[in-house]
This record gives structure tokens, C-alpha cells and sequence, in this order.
């Protein structure tokens, strides 16, 4: 009888823990990266049409096609290693709620091809180095890739942040589930 009663307060523990770490995850949601669009804060995704790839906010991954899948990784691959996410076009999706924005990539690709600009876009925050205060020079050599395309100094979610020269900030798309 004793033995019960510890197994059933073991499992009311156990089901406890868990349903706070189901809070705990709902909750921790992602901020915009400040080479993001200004004025979508509540916004998950955004389409990058010059690498056509995806970036998911709330989990600070790109979403990009490689190897026959949709990969979700911290980092672009290395092929885009020059690509400038703060002067890179950005396509706000406000009215997709689901977790594959991919699934309507087709329709992005035409939509909004390689070079689409839509209406001037400002970022968040300004664009690291080039004189701004307390920010780190970007272009200061230290850019290392890994076979695979992984960028050892990578953070935040930021892509490939190193060599970085462009300015453009939200995304006039009007995406919508479907």
C-alpha cells in the first residue's frame, strides 16, 4: 500500500513537471532578428527571395531547400556566405499561421522571384560595424565555415551576418495559409 502511494505521487510529480515544460516552451517565444523587417513583431515567418529560403522567427532557423529536403538550421548554407540579410529583400507572411511555410514555396518563387523588392523596407536595428556604436565589425576576416555550410561564428539565428553591407527592412507580402 505504501509502495502505491509513492508509484501514484511519482506520476502526479512526473505529469506535473511535464505539463510546466509545456508552458515554459509555449511561451519562450523567438524575437525578431534586427535585420528583420521594423514593424512585424508578431509576424512568424519571412520569405527571402534572393536565396529562396524561409526565416522562421519564433525559432530563429532559415528553412531552405537542400539535398532533396527542407532543412531548418541557425545558419543560410554556405553558398550564400555573402548574402546580406540586412539589405536582402524581406517578404512578411502576417497571415500564415501553420509550420510549413514551404508548402506554398512554388507560388512564392513566381510571386516573388531573385531581386524582389516590394515597398521600402527598414530594419529593426542597424546593421553591425560601419561606424555604428558598440556594434563588431563584420568584415573583419573572421568569417570560418565548416563543410556543410555552418558558420562557427554565428548567433541569434542571423544567417551569415559577416560580410554584410545592405539596408532594407519589411515586407509588404500578403501571403495567406491557403
Amino acid at each position: 500500500m505504501k509502495t502505491s502511494r509513492l508509484i501514484e505521487a511519482g506520476i502526479i510529480l512526473f505529469l506535473a513537471s511535464a505539463m510546466q515544460a509545456q508552458v515554459s516552451v509555449s511561451v519562450n517565444i523567438g524575437s525578431p532578428p534586427m535585420w528583420g523587417p521594423a514593424g512585424y513583431a508578431s509576424v512568424q515567418y519571412y520569405y527571402l527571395p534572393d536565396v529562396e529560403a524561409y526565416y522562421d522567427v519564433r525559432s530563429s532557423m532559415f528553412i531552405y531547400f537542400g539535398g532533396g529536403a527542407w532543412i531548418h538550421r541557425a545558419y543560410l548554407p554556405a553558398r550564400y556566405k555573402g548574402y546580406d540579410l540586412y539589405r536582402g529583400y524581406k517578404v512578411v507572411m502576417p497571415n500564415y499561421y501553420g509550420k510549413t511555410p514551404y508548402s506554398h514555396f512554388k507560388e512564392h518563387k513566381m510571386k516573388y522571384g531573385k531581386g524582389y523588392h516590394g515597398q521600402e523596407q527598414r530594419t529593426i536595428g542597424e546593421r553591425p560595424g560601419n561606424g555604428n556604436p558598440g556594434a563588431k565589425n563584420y568584415n573583419d576576416g573572421n568569417h570560418n565555415s565548416k563543410e556543410g555550410g555552418h558558420d562557427n561564428n554565428q548567433s541569434h539565428g542571423h544567417g551569415h551576418d559577416k560580410n554584410m553591407n545592405e539596408d532594407h527592412g519589411h515586407g509588404g507580402g500578403n501571403d495567406k495559409k491557403k
